[in-house]
């Protein structure tokens, strides 16, 4: 089993569309899929701000690296373009977990080195999974209880916009 965890943003142009790509990129693979949240940019400030999902995915015939691609093939599909770290983007699908695996691969850091700090990530993920775990870091309930409450406030459900 290849079960995965998927954080999905966008901050430029159909937000929306562009995360509704992302699920259906994976659809045949899906087990479950967050509300959208809007959040403020994370890194460089002086952007527009995300929409955020989250999404957990299980295909035997995947691996690790092959979700990789998954997304990195729907980031190309969105038109992403990387020039700047942290910057505004089309598509980021990040990979969050894949069960069993830990990885300091430079190219794929399993789990994502960013998880534990980030309410964007730890909010949707509870939402589908209240027994979410963070490898190496605990439960995700616990790194989000003790995150500030300006970041845990940050996280807006946007109630009228689905991905399902």
């Amino acid at each position: 089993m290849s079960r995965a965890v998927l954080s999905l943003g966008s901050n430029l142009g159909d937000r929306l569309g562009y995360l509704r790509s992302a699920v259906d990129a994976v659809r045949p693979a899906l087990v479950a899929v967050s509300g959208v949240y809007e959040t403020k940019a994370w890194g460089v400030e002086d952007q527009p701000d995300f929409l955020n999902a989250l999404c957990i995915v299980d295909d035997p015939a995947r691996d690790h690296w092959a979700w990789l691609r998954a997304g990195q093939a729907a980031e190309q599909a969105a038109g992403r373009v990387r020039e700047l770290r942290w910057g505004p983007r089309t598509l980021d699908v990040d990979i969050v977990t894949v069960q069993g695996v830990t990885s300091d691969d430079p190219e794929l850091l399993l789990p994502h080195p960013g998880t534990p700090d980030r309410a964007s990530v730890l909010i949707p993920w509870l939402e589908i999974d209240p027994d979410a775990e963070v490898p190496g870091h605990g439960r995700a309930a616990d790194l989000l209880a003790r995150l500030p409450e300006a970041d845990r406030a940050g996280v807006v459900l946007r109630p009228g916009l689905t991905l399902s």
